[in-house]
């Protein structure tokens, strides 16, 4: 029984959806979770494109959530979010 639980758990978990794990932008610091640390981001597009830059690098960095506490720029726009665990 236990060789067939193991390959099914490990078949769910590879074709789970992985957008849960995503870090989610928050308003303000959430309780309960502490702060990781800040990382930056930049980009030619659009602040949704700056966001998006953001919340990838958050993600990679292992964070659940993120607080974006900057972004600035003309025809490049550079960016700063706080990351939490």
């Amino acid at each position: 029984m236990k060789n067939i639980a193991m390959p099914i758990a490990a078949l769910t978990l590879a074709t789970a959806s992985f957008s849960t794990l995503a870090a989610t932008e928050v308003q303000s610091a959430p309780a309960g979770q502490q702060s990781i640390g800040v990382v930056g981001a930049s980009t030619t597009g659009s602040l949704s494109g700056l966001q998006s830059e953001l919340n990838a690098k958050a993600t990679q960095a292992g964070a659940s959530s993120y607080r974006i506490i900057g972004a600035s720029g003309n025809n490049q726009l550079y960016g700063t979010a706080e990351m939490y665990k």
